[in-house]
């Protein structure tokens, strides 16, 4: 959250300290005055998200290659300059900063309540200033530059500690991002991503000398500084009356200035006669309505002092970056070797969430683009909570003695307060139990293989169709397991649906970036928008079932640019609920016809044998026009020039045939396939 005002602040009052800098420039010095050592900027990745995702379209679920496009031209930019980045993402929500994150998650449900009515008002996206980030982006930006060969830092406390520690400790020219709280830390400078012009590679560098001197402080005052005006660890609203006491003895009060600015000067007079000792900052939190928790501030100046640094207000002690070497004592998980190879996972961006879930319970999954008003689906958080519970049954290995320990799931849908965590039982995905979890991501050799892939399977109840599914393009697969999956589980889905979501990844496979910004839609949907970020969602479970089973998958065949892409699956929903011809639906492409019929056959199939029934219900213009019940609709059952075939091949021949060699273990320690596990697809 950084400090409230602050930037906007340095812009009013002291200009100078938001320096236009050429990064070009600070990376040839630097390399002319450090020749061994590459410059290196670290990056603030969540601050960045909203800068990189420039595609016009938003709502409709994401345009996924446009974004790994955009990711690869940022890179280059830097790249061409002769500078490193390395890439951090918040791999943990800390306590101290939950009610904020609570806080914050509702505010979004309420943002996101106006852009449904938007689109069913007007029939299209909101403008930029409703701009919401498409569903999961963060956790897709960071496989995506994982896959673009970039250091990627998935982190184990708050990102922005991390990245400042690092940037110190490596001696980066700079922290890119876009948070005030880098102006606190005693780090390396801070750059502007908001005010990055790429092409040119210049920015604002924010200079914290700068600000101590228009304050009359010093570097070693900021912390308290920031904790006085309020953050992260100290509410704001604990602060009014301190903040009226220093504004009626502050030398500094100008009426031109607004009430924020004023706060600023006063708060900053106060701190400059504070003692540099313990007993000061005591003394300050006595008089300071704390509530019950004396300890605030206190924690607060701490949580700025970055390994090797001290405060004249903190006594010395065990520091910030030394927490986790305890926290294997207390994890749901007591087997070292696991853990740790969960943790070096999760460090370098290979797994997703299995590591919160073995050393915490405790799993987050913030707001997606879902229709609170939309009774027919239910929140993605629900969809796939059984899926969820299998995946925790076989991290945590429940059933096999002793109690079974709950998660806790912070999940954002309509109707969670978020007032406390939900705790959820694991359920066995496989009667009678799962293998071993050190077999699953240790063990080698072709039986392990298959029973990483039938257990990887179970979690969605589709172990019976392993032979079909092995017999497709690996990104396939996975997409139709977690179709019939969503299928199975949302019994308002009809053929229509399944039919758009057939036809969009055939119709995707082969499109450039390019061809899908091109693509315009006449109007936007809402019910299409909300499946699309459920389904996406959907990917993130698949993700967490992958790494949970030892990696069936590489992690790249379940990313949304092989077989997602927004805008073009808004054209199929709404060509499907016209009732447009199958000749339509599949671009005029026959050789589509075969596999379309095949892998819809496998879903309806998936879903018969769970006496789920697909039925027909066109919505026309965005409304229900039909409500008849027929497994298939006529419309997609007639025949195209003779070419079109009868309902079921059991081997869908003829369509996507992988590699029929067994895959081996993606990240295993030392495996030889390590550096291969992510490809980009061709645009």
């Amino acid at each position: 959250m950084g400090i409230k005002g602050l930037q906007g602040f340095m812009a009013r009052v002291c200009p100078d300290a938001c320096r236009t800098v050429d990064l070009r420039e600070m990376a040839e010095k630097h390399c002319i005055d450090h020749p061994d050592s590459p410059p290196v900027i670290a990056v603030d990745a969540m601050s960045c998200v909203r800068y990189w995702y420039t595609p016009e379209s938003w709502v409709c679920g994401g345009q996924w290659r446009e974004f790994l496009a955009i990711l690869e031209n940022f890179i280059e930019a830097f790249t061409a300059a002769g500078i490193k980045l390395v890439f951090f993402f918040d791999g943990v929500v800390e306590s101290k900063k939950r009610d904020e994150w609570v806080k914050r998650r509702l505010q979004n449900n309420k943002e996101i309540a106006r852009v449904f009515q938007f689109i069913k008002t007007h029939r299209k996206q909101p403008g930029r200033e409703m701009f919401m980030i498409p569903s999961a982006l963060p956790t897709f930006a960071r496989f995506a530059l994982k896959s673009l060969g970039q250091k990627t830092v998935c982190t184990l406390q708050e990102a922005d500690f991390e990245v400042a520690a690092y940037g110190l400790q490596h001696n980066c020219i700079g922290i890119l991002g876009q948070d005030s709280d880098y102006l606190i830390y005693n780090t390396c400078p801070y750059f502007s991503i908001e005010k990055l012009r790429l092409d040119r590679l210049v920015t604002v560098m924010y200079s914290r000398e700068d600000l101590c001197r228009a304050l009359g402080l010093s570097l070693t005052h900021l912390p308290l500084f920031a904790c006085l005006l309020g953050n992260d660890v100290v509410p704001e609203n604990l602060l009014e009356g301190f903040w009226h006491k220093c504004l009626v003895n502050s030398p500094h009060k100008n009426n031109s200035y607004n009430r924020r600015t004023n706060i600023f000067f006063a708060v900053a007079n106060y701190i400059s006669k504070v003692p540099w000792s313990y007993s000061g900052l005591k003394h300050l939190e006595e008089i300071l309505p704390l509530g019950s928790d004396k300890t605030l501030l206190y924690r607060g100046v701490e949580s700025y002092l970055l390994p090797g640094q001290q405060s004249p207000w903190i006594p010395p002690k065990v520091t910030n970056c030394q927490m986790f070497s305890l926290q294997q004592e207390t994890s749901m998980c007591q087997d070292k070797e696991i853990f740790q190879l969960a943790k070096e996972q999760h460090v370098q961006s290979e797994n997703y969430t299995i590591f919160n879930i073995l050393s915490k319970g405790e799993i987050v999954c913030s707001n997606s683009l879902e229709d609170e008003s939309d009774t027919e689906i239910p929140g993605q958080a629900l969809i796939y909570r059984p899926a969820r519970q299998h995946i925790y049954s076989i991290l945590l290995e429940s059933g096999k003695g002793g109690a079974s320990p709950f998660v806790k799931e912070w999940f954002v849908y309509f109707g969670n307060p978020l007032q406390q965590p939900e705790l959820i039982q694991p359920v066995q995905p496989i009667p009678g139990g799962t293998p071993n979890l050190k077999t699953l991501w240790f063990a080698k050799g072709p039986d392990v293989e298959k029973q990483r892939y039938s257990t990887f399977l179970a979690c969605f109840h589709l172990q019976d169709g392993m032979e079909e599914l092995q017999a497709l393009e690996a990104p396939v697969a996975a997409f139709c397991c977690l179709l019939a999956y969503l299928m199975m589980q949302v019994s308002s889905l009809s053929l229509e649906d399944l039919n758009a979501f057939v036809a969009l990844v055939l119709c995707l496979k082969g499109k450039s970036a390019a061809e899908l910004a091109s693509l315009q839609l006449a109007q936007v949907d809402s019910r299409g928008v909300h499946l699309a970020a459920v389904f996406v969602r959907g990917l993130t479970t698949l993700l967490m079932a992958n790494s949970a089973c030892g990696f069936p998958f590489r992690m790249d065949d379940l990313m949304p640019w092989q077989v997602f892409d927004g805008k073009l699956f808004q054209e199929k929903y709404q060509q499907s609920h016209r009732g447009c011809s199958l000749e339509e639906l599949l671009e005029g492409n026959e050789s589509l016809y075969t596999p379309f019929q095949n892998l819809k056959s496998f879903i309806c199939k998936a879903c018969m044998a769970k006496k789920r029934t697909i039925h027909s219900r066109p919505r026309g213009n965005g409304f229900v026009t039909g409500t008849w019940q027929r497994e298939f609709n006529p419309r997609f059952q007639q025949t195209h020039r003779s070419s079109f075939v009868p309902p079921y091949h059991n081997q869908m021949r003829g369509f996507l045939w992988r590699n029929p060699q067994p895959q081996g273990r993606q990240y295993g320690s030392g495996h030889p396939d390590r550096r291969r596990r992510f490809h980009i697809p061709s645009r």
